[in-house]
C-alpha cells in the first residue's frame, strides 16, 4: 500500500490535509495550528475530542483549546504556552509516506515549532516528531509538550511499575506531581497495583496527576477502541512538573493524554524533539477496568498488535 495525500473540508475548515493508506487515517487543519484533528482505521471511531463550538475557527487573538492533537512548550506559563496559533500552516511531504507541519514562528516565546506526521504504509500506526526550535538570541529553558485532546466518555491508563517488596526495598521508586486543584479523592481517580486510570466524565472539575513514566506507553479507551501512544524516557534526563515525562488532565468536556520532552537551557539555532508513536485498536475486548489483571490482559494484546481492528 501506499499513503495518498490530499486537501479536503473538514469540520469548517476548509484546508486541512488527509494522509490515508486504505486501513487508517489522519487529518490535520492547514488553517490553524498545527492541530491533528482525527486519526481513525478506515470507517472507525476517532478518538479525538474537538470542539463544536471553535471548529472552523480563524485568527482569533487569543489561545483556542479546539481539539485534537498540538504541540506546546513547557513550563507552562500564561504567555509561553497559550501563544495563539490561529494562522496557516504550510505543510511539504517528507519521504513517501510523510509531512512537516510548519506553523509562523512565534515572535513572542522566540520559537518556532515543527511537526513531522508520518503514516506507515500499511495499518494504522503513525509517528508523531514534535520539534522545537530556538529562534531569539537570549537562551530560555524549554521543553517539548505532546498533548492529545480525547473524547468524552472514556479513560485514561498510566502504567505503573512492578510493586516491590518491603524491607527488600527500602528506597522510593515513583514519583507523581499533584497540582493544587487536584482531589485525591475524586472518584474519576483509581490508584490501583499496576496501573492508575483516570475517567472523563460531563460536570466533572479539573483535575491532573503528572508522573515519571519508564513504561513507555500510556492509553486511552473509549468503549471498544484504544488510543496508544509510545514514547522514550531519559533516565538521567530533567523533566518538567517534578520530573514528569507523563501527564493526564481531565475536566467536563474531554481528557488530555500528554507526554513531555527533558526540560533544558536552550540557544539559538538548538533543537528539541519529543517523538510518539501512535496505535489505534478497534474491538478491544471488553473487562471491567477495575480488573487490573484483565485490563492488561487487553491492553497488552493491543500492543503487540493481537487485538482486535487488524
Amino acid at each position: 500500500m501506499s499513503v495518498a495525500m490530499n486537501v479536503i473540508d473538514f469540520r469548517r475548515w476548509p484546508n486541512a490535509l488527509r494522509l490515508s493508506n486504505g486501513d487508517a487515517e489522519l487529518i490535520v487543519t492547514l488553517d490553524v495550528g498545527p492541530r491533528i484533528l482525527s486519526y481513525s482505521r478506515t470507517g472507525g471511531v476517532n478518538p479525538f475530542n474537538i470542539y463544536a463550538d471553535q471548529a472552523g475557527g480563524v485568527g482569533e487573538p487569543q489561545w483556542k483549546i479546539r481539539g485534537g492533537h498540538r504541540l506546546w512548550l513547557a513550563p507552562e506559563g500564561p504567555a509561553f504556552s497559550y501563544y495563539p496559533d490561529n494562522r496557516t500552516v504550510a505543510w511539504e511531504k517528507i519521504g513517501e509516506t510523510g509531512v512537516r507541519l510548519t506553523p509562523p514562528p512565534e515572535p513572542t516565546t522566540g520559537f518556532q515549532k515543527e511537526i513531522d506526521l508520518i503514516l506507515d504504509a500499511a495499518g494504522a500506526r503513525a509517528t508523531v516528531v514534535h520539534r522545537i526550535i530556538r529562534t531569539a538570541a537570549a537562551p530560555r529553558l524549554a521543553a517539548p509538550w505532546a498533548l492529545s485532546v480525547m473524547a468524552p466518555g472514556g479513560f485514561a491508563v498510566l502504567p505503573q511499575p512492578p510493586l516491590g517488596e518491603h524491607p527488600r526495598d527500602l528506597l522510593p521508586t515513583r514519583r507523581l506531581a499533584l497540582w493544587s486543584y487536584t482531589d485525591l479523592s475524586d472518584p474519576r481517580w483509581r490508584f490501583g497495583r499496576k496501573f492508575i486510570t483516570l475517567r472523563q466524565e460531563p460536570g466533572g472539575r479539573p483535575t491532573k496527576v503528572g508522573m515519571s513514566s519508564a513504561a513507555g506507553w500510556a492509553a486511552y479507551v473509549l468503549k471498544r477502541t484504544v488510543f496508544i501512544k509510545r514514547f522514550s524516557f531519559v533516565a538521567d534526563a530533567e523533566y518538567p512538573d517534578f520530573g514528569s515525562n507523563l501527564e493526564a488532565y481531565a475536566d467536563s468536556r474531554m481528557l488530555e493524554l500528554e507526554t513531555l520532552g527533558p526540560v533544558r537551557l536552550m540557544e539559538r539555532g538548538e533543537k528539541a524533539e519529543l517523538i510518539e508513536h501512535w496505535d489505534l485498536r478497534d474491538d478491544l475486548p471488553g473487562f471491567d477496568p477495575a480488573d487490573e489483571d484483565a485490563m492488561e490482559a487487553a491492553l497488552l494484546r493491543a500492543l503487540s498488535g493481537q487485538a482486535g481492528g487488524q
